[in-house]
C-alpha cells in the first residue's frame, strides 16, 4: 500500500511540474517495483489518471493558464482515439506492448532533448 502511494505522489508531482505522469511514471514503476503486467500497469494507470489530471488541471485553471477551448478539442479526439487505442492493447502482447511502450518514451525523450 505504501509502494502505490508513493508512486502516486510521483506521479502526481510528474503530473503537475511536467504536465506528465500516469504513462511516464506510473506505469513503469508498477511494473518495476510492484511487479504489475505492462497491461495491468497501463490499465491502472489510465484508471487513476482522471483524479490526477483533474486535480492538476484546476489548479492551473485556478491561476488563468488553462487553454478551455484547446482542452475541449484534445478531449474530443481522445474520447475518439482512447477506446481504439485500448483495443489495441489487449491485443498485444505482453513483450510488444512491453518494447512500444518503451519505444515511445525514448521516441518522446529524443524529441524533448533535441526537438
Amino acid at each position: 500500500m505504501v509502494g502505490l502511494i508513493a508512486i502516486g505522489a510521483g506521479a502526481g508531482l510528474a503530473s503537475g511540474l511536467l504536465g506528465v505522469g500516469g504513462g511516464t511514471v506510473m506505469v513503469p514503476l508498477l511494473v518495476a517495483f510492484l511487479g504489475f503486467s505492462q497491461h495491468r500497469a497501463h490499465a491502472t494507470s489510465l484508471a487513476a489518471i482522471v483524479p490526477i489530471a483533474a486535480v492538476a488541471g484546476g489548479v492551473f485553471a485556478l491561476e488563468g493558464v488553462a487553454e478551455y477551448d484547446t482542452a475541449l478539442l484534445l478531449a474530443a479526439g481522445a474520447l475518439v482515439g482512447a477506446p481504439l487505442g485500448a483495443r489495441a492493447m489487449a491485443r498485444l502482447g505482453e513483450r510488444s506492448l512491453e518494447a512500444a511502450f518503451g519505444a515511445f518514451l525514448v521516441a518522446v525523450g529524443l524529441a524533448m532533448v533535441f526537438g
